[in-house]
């Protein structure tokens, strides 16, 4: 197996772990609120908790991976959220909310700090095979998330401790840490403190000044909300707003994860062929229409067919907007920063979220909370197409599968 390909399998399964952990946490939603006695309010400051942890990871991991490399950040993200995914077990156990906050905020940090380092990683690789692949990586993490969805699905209809399934989740994922860190090459996007001064000092005001990269960033922003509302809330809308149970409100979820997992893996064919702008665009008149049935169709099984819609659109927005935003740069040392300034933006949506969600749905009722989202992410359509992203054309002669014959010393 040639470096490159090694790599690429590599960082699936570093994609894989968080979608294990953050889906071990959601389908236990309901079971840890009522072990908490939180209301909707209080559950959305509870989230608000993996909000602050993301951000404050991805507000650092740019000069984090210019001074350390992707894979030393991507191996402390990754440990973060072992603990994370732990420690909110133990708190929902306890029956302590702040503690499950702590955890989260724990998991966040991690999430967002080694996310924009396995984005890095992957727009390198992306790179060297001359083709879109980092939907295909995206779907890794889809895929942790179906994993993780059914698995908690079983588990809350057989009435399994929460502690002790988010412990056992948590283990799970430190043995997957293992063995993938040690695909990654050390030292790729470090650079060294002189070239960082004089970097950082150069790009930073162009960064800001890149109206596309701002587009993108308001793209990622939106699509990112569709995802994380289904990721933090959507066990609770099926169960308050349809009438579900825990065990089949927590079924939903896995079929979003599953549709959010096909887009994901089959997006990419999609983008070699109409291009990024094409792509993102109907992402979101995809996931704005399944957003709209979730809200305003009454029947469960037309609900959970919007659920499906949802997640196809919510599936491609993060990973081929950050792909877009990382192949702009004119200079590859540039694209730690472009890929953390777009996908800080992004990330504002996890800030906000879970807080102003739970503060609506308090008053309105979660269904129709997600009316923001859904605008949020009808709009998201309209600046995709005046981003006008690129697209990702393979070169002639590249074997499904196979990095450039050029490329596959892994340089």
């Amino acid at each position: 197996m040639t470096s490159v390909l090694r790599r690429r399998n590599a960082l699936c399964l570093l994609f894989l772990l968080p979608g294990l952990g953050i889906s071990s946490w959601v389908t236990r939603t309901p079971d840890i609120r009522d072990q908490l006695t939180a209301s909707t309010a209080q559950m959305g400051f509870i989230l608000f908790g993996l909000s602050v942890g993301s951000m404050i990871g991805i507000l650092g991991a740019g000069s984090l991976v210019a001074r350390w490399g992707t894979r030393r950040v991507i191996g402390a993200g990754m440990l973060a959220n072992v603990l994370g995914v732990a420690v909110v077990g133990l708190g929902a156990s306890a029956g302590e909310g702040v503690l499950v906050a702590v955890g989260l905020a724990i998991f966040g940090l991690g999430m967002g700090g080694g996310e924009v380092a396995l984005n890095v990683d992957g727009a390198e690789v992306e790179r060297l095979f001359c083709r879109s692949v980092m939907p295909v990586m995206h779907g890794f993490f889809s895929l942790g998330t179906v994993i993780g969805a059914c698995a908690g699905m079983v588990l809350t209809a057989a009435d399994f401790p929460v502690a002790a399934h988010l412990v056992i989740a948590s283990a799970l994922m430190a043995g997957g840490l293992a063995v993938a860190l040690r695909g990654i090459p050390a030292g790729f996007g470090r650079r060294r403190a002189v070239t960082s001064a004089q970097v950082t000092g150069s790009t930073r005001p162009a960064v800001w000044r890149d109206g596309r990269l701002l587009l993108l960033g308001c793209v990622i922003l939106a699509l990112a909300m569709a995802e994380g509302t289904a990721n933090d809330w959507l066990p609770l809308v099926m169960v308050d707003g349809h009438g579900f149970d825990a065990a089949w409100g927590s079924g939903v979820f896995a079929v979003f994860a599953a549709s959010m997992t096909l887009g994901r893996f089959t997006g990419g064919r999609f983008v070699n062929r109409y291009g990024r702008t094409a792509v993102l665009v109907a992402s979101a008149l995809v996931g704005a229409v399944g957003i709209a049935g979730v809200v305003f169709l009454d029947h469960g099984g037309a609900a959970v067919g919007a659920v499906v819609l949802w997640g196809l659109g919510a599936s491609l927005g993060f990973p081929v907007a950050l792909s877009a935003a990382g192949a702009g740069a004119t200079d590859p040392s540039q694209a730690a920063a472009r890929v953390s300034f777009a996908a800080t933006i992004g990330y504002i949506a996890f800030l906000v979220g879970p807080p102003v969600l739970g503060v609506l749905g308090e008053n309105l009722g979660l269904r129709q909370a997600l009316i923001l989202v859904l605008v949020l992410v009808a709009l998201s359509a309209v600046l995709a197409a005046l981003a006008r992203t690129p697209g990702t054309a393979r070169e002639p002669g590249a074997a499904e599968g196979e990095p450039q014959a050029a490329e596959r010393s892994g340089r």
